[in-house]
Formats: structure tokens, sequence, C-alpha cells
């Protein structure tokens, strides 16, 4: 069975108001956020390198102009090492946790809006890192399901990529073992720290308790592989971390 690796990326550095929660702000990346993707692409390149993975030519990414600049920046420089020519997927499920009608505010604001709104209770202390705590406006989402409709895009994409394999292996009569022919291959996936990390959690890759403890650095990619349940069995699926680290967070480390 042909190997199935991924790599997740969270994007560059970029111009993130002060006190602003990420969420689906519509700024683009710094000088050092650029710098961060070149970099980024090159560890990529050197991981698939010393593996013997293909790139996936089409590359998954957020529609915030944030993860879209690295992915294009990351495509680039990866088509400048050898990579053949690679195509930009803006997908939705990508997307940062969405903090609806209170998108573009500080958290001051957040709180001092819900406060005056006698509908609502004021947000509880540390309610930003609250997994499971949706603002009461509208077209507000969780973290949690944030993480969770990111985990079911690449747990699609990656089920996709296996079943065309195994179909043009069938197609080729292929030997009995199935598709070991097959090259192993390299899928991107570039969007946002906080999705990410509670798509970790929903794939098991992310202990519950270490959610709000670990973060992602800024263009560093953790690489992990998909094992496919037997015949497509959904159940029988694993996700294992291969390598990359996480980012530990500091206690008092401001709004990200």
């Amino acid at each position: 069975m042909a190997k199935r690796i991924l790599a997740w990326i969270r994007h560059g550095e970029y111009a993130q108001p002060p006190g602003v929660p990420s969420a689906h702000l519509p700024h683009g990346l710094t000088p050092v956020g650029r710098e961060q993707a070149r970099a980024a692409a090159h560890l990529v390149w050197q991981f698939a390198s010393q593996h013997a993975l293909t790139l996936d030519t089409a590359v998954d990414c957020s529609r915030l102009l944030r993860a879209w600049e690295t992915a294009d920046v990351m495509a680039r420089e990866l088509e400048r090492l050898g990579s053949p020519q690679l195509t930009l997927r803006e997908v939705d499920a990508l997307m940062e946790r969405g903090l609806g009608a209170a998108a573009n505010l500080d958290i001051e604001q957040i709180e001092a809006v819900l406060a005056a709104d006698p509908r609502h209770e004021t947000p509880p202390p540390g309610w930003k890192r609250d997994a499971h705590y949706v603002l009461p406006l509208p077209g507000a989402e969780s973290l949690a399901q944030a993480g969770e409709r990111l985990a079911r895009h690449v747990r699609a994409r990656m089920r996709a990529l296996q079943a065309n394999s195994a179909l043009a292996t069938d197609r080729s009569s292929s030997t009995a073992a199935g598709d070991e022919g097959a090259p192993a291959t390299l899928t991107l996936f570039v969007g946002h720290g906080g999705a990410f990390r509670h798509a970790a959690s929903v794939l098991g890759l992310l202990a519950t308790a270490d959610l709000q403890r670990l973060s992602m650095q800024h263009g560093a990619p953790i690489f992990f592989e998909f094992h496919p349940g037997r015949d497509g069995d959904a159940a029988g699926e694993r996700w294992a971390r291969v390598a990359g680290d996480w980012r530990e967070r500091p206690a008092n480390a401001s709004v990200d």
C-alpha cells in the first residue's frame, strides 16, 4: 500500500492588529511572514527528498489572505526547487474559527458589545481559548467546530487520494499486493493554528488536555501519516505524527 503523508503548515506572520483575535481577519503577510513561507517550502522539499515522497500537485489552503499567500509563496519556491507546477485550492473548511458578527473587533470591544446587550452574558474569563465556547452572535463558531470541519475535509481528501490510487492500480492490473508500486505521496494543507490544533484532537493526534498548552509555529510544517482502514473501512483508519513539533504556548501568551 502506498504511503500517504500529509503536512499541515500554519500561515506565516501577518499584519494582525493588536488585541484582535485572528479569526477571519483579512490582512496579508508581513515580510517576515513571507520569509517563513519560503523557509517552510525548503523544509517540505527536504522532507520529501529524504523520504522519497512525490508532492501532490494540488495544495489545499484556507481562503483567508494570510494562508493563501503562504501557500502561494511556498508553491512558487517549491517549483523553483524542482517541484512540478503546483495548483492552489482555496477551501472554506481550512479557515480559522469564525467570530461571526464580532469579526475584526478586539477582545475588549467584543466583551463590551455583549455586556451592553441585555440578551447575553459577558463571556467567561479565557473564552477565546475555550474549545467549546461560541460567541452568542450570528455566524460565530467554536474552536471545536472549526476543528471538526477541518478534520472532515482532511479525512475526505486523504480517502479520495487513497481511493483514486486503488482504482488506478486495479485498472492497470498491478500485482495482487495492491498499490505497493504506487509512489509515496505528500499532500500539503495550509491554514491556521487554532483550527489545525482542534482538528488534531478530532483525529486523535493531540490530547484534549494539550489543546490550550500547545500551538503551532508560523511556517513550520508538522508531518502526519494517514493509514487507511482495510477495504476503505473508516473505523480502521489511523493517523500518526511522523515529524515536526507543536509549539509550547507561553502561559502569558497574547492574542494569536
